[in-house]
């Protein structure tokens, strides 16, 4: 035992594995905090870099950048109502009117503690349950993915405010839009038109930007506004008080992360708009979500950083890659000889143990880092719209070119742009249209490839207790929000009698 462990430190205590968390981190927040440049890009144009590292420090290089970038979103998704990654549009639902209402450092504390701790649970999680929920992950099929997708969409009535039919007609748009390319199962045209750029389908990244930040540089310039300068934007600090009113929901949004990254596929996104769903509906603070409440966004950077070290559950547990980032970081290990799995446990237990070390430090590394920049990212904020709204739009036009490198994706995103922008003047909320085209195509796919597999049977959508729990947490959804809805009919119904 005492072996083990000096050689653990002796693999971990290196000046090289700091130095690689520490750029990793930096590099990852910057990345992420661009539009269009995500953290899976980031750790893709890294892996190169690797080929000459150790075998530890170079994971923990990718791991750093991963870490970083989960947060980085959040930062251009609360100050320019740009989210930096997908799971980070769920962030400036609230994020973006608390710098409104000059709370940009108070919003960036927030995303930061909440990433920070659900990321430190999300890491121990891995540690101590790394095998037991790597089994759990293993028993979920396409039936279990529906279901879990079920309950998902239920969360669409949550982020669509007091607007529900409208929120529900944008979701159902959203799903339309997700069905435009090849079809999954048998690869027939859909809704192409004969348009070779839309047989890929539409691209996540400037549909996103398109969605929720152009509509903010036509909306300037179509009204003519008056520049809007934030004054004071460092005065506004989180207090104790408030941090503890959010704690509650950091700590559900963790474990709903580490329960949804634990599951190969799923990804961060679903996970963010999950926790943020749940600490409205509990919250005794809910009617202030969407209009500037830290709660809201500690509950979506938990749900979305809670995601981090889970997804490397099934990677060393099983050698199966949990998103597309661990897909990266699997081909890292095998670059230096390395099969993750049940196996390296037994051959590679030292190694293993210095990796999880280094990802604990990664996350003091990301609440440095990100204590450190605070000041300077929220300045951004200070900006007169007149010369910050030019940039943005560069940026915007820069990360969806950058992503496929096409023209093309730039007329989606002012296709999407102008689309938000109605959106916008009718009252309907972007997100729930997100959602749609997020969970459409999961939704389907799980859904053909369970009858596929069943030869038409139904009986395999309630296989299970997987299956019976998530048709449960469904059912209780529905009736939760046909509650609210009753009750919202009710109470807009009273309102109309006593203005009689």
């Amino acid at each position: 035992m005492m072996e083990n462990f000096t050689e653990v430190l002796s693999l971990f205590l290196s000046v090289d594995n700091f130095i690689a968390i520490i750029i990793g981190v930096v590099i990852g927040v910057v990345i992420g905090a661009i539009p269009g440049l995500t953290a899976t890009m980031a750790v893709a144009l890294a892996l190169p870099f690797t080929f000459s590292l150790e075998p530890v420090t170079a994971i923990l290089l990718l791991v750093g950048i991963y870490k970083g970038g989960m947060y980085g979103g959040s930062i251009t998704a609360i100050l320019i109502k740009t989210p930096g990654s997908p799971a980070s549009a769920c962030t400036l639902l609230d994020g973006y009117p608390m710098a409104q209402k000059g709370q940009a450092t108070k919003a960036l504390q927030t995303a930061l503690y909440s990433s920070c701790i659900a990321d430190f649970i999300s890491n121990l999680s891995l540690i101590f349950f790394a095998s037991y929920l790597a089994k759990i992950a293993m028993n979920f099929g396409p039936p279990e993915f529906f279901w879990l997708i079920c309950f998902s969409l239920t969360i669409i009535v949550s982020v669509s405010g007091e607007a529900i039919i409208k929120g529900l007609i944008a979701a159902c748009l959203g799903i339309i839009v997700s069905c435009i390319g090849l079809d999954q199962m048998y690869g027939t045209e859909r809704m192409t038109f004969g348009h070779y750029d839309l047989m890929d389908g539409i691209s996540f990244v400037p549909l996103m930007i398109g969605l929720f930040a152009i509509p903010e540089v036509i909306d300037f310039y179509y009204t003519k506004a008056q520049p809007h300068i934030i004054k004071n934007v460092d005065k506004s600090k989180l207090s104790l008080q408030e941090f503890k009113q959010c704690l509650k929901s950091i700590i559900r949004g963790s474990f709903i992360g580490v329960i949804i990254g634990s599951i190969p596929g799923t990804g961060a996104t679903a996970s963010a708009f999950i926790s943020y769903s749940e600490a409205k509906r509990t919250s005794p603070r809910r009617a202030n979500f969407g209009k500037g409440e830290p709660e809201g966004v500690a509950a979506s950077e938990a749900g979305n950083n809670g995601v981090a070290g889970a997804t490397l559950i099934p990677l060393l547990s099983l050698g199966i890659p949990g998103d597309i980032i661990t897909a990266i970081i699997l081909g890292a290990f095998m670059i230096h000889g390395l099969t993750p799995g049940p196996l390296m446990f037994q051959q590679n237990l030292s190694l293993i143990y210095a990796i999880f070390c280094g990802i604990m430090l990664s996350s003091i590394v990301l609440f440095i880092v990100g204590n450190l920049t605070i000041k300077y990212f929220s300045k951004v904020s200070d900006l007169p719209k007149p010369i910050l709204l030019p940039i943005v739009l560069l940026f915007c036009v820069f990360g969806t070119y950058a992503v496929n490198n096409s023209i093309f994706d730039i007329g989606v995103m002012f296709a999407f742009g102008i689309m938000g922008f109605f959106f916008a003047k009718m009252g309907i909320a972007a997100a729930p249209f997100l959602i749609g085209f997020i969970l459409g195509p999961m939704f389907e796919d799980n859904l053909h490839r369970s009858l596929l597999i069943s030869k038409g049977d139904l009986s395999i959508f309630v296989r299970g207790p997987i299956t019976w729990f998530f048709i449960a947490l469904t059912i209780a959804s529905l009736i939760f929000v046909i509650r609210r809805w009753h009750q919202g009919r009710t109470v807009n119904a009273e309102v109309d009698q006593n203005l009689e």
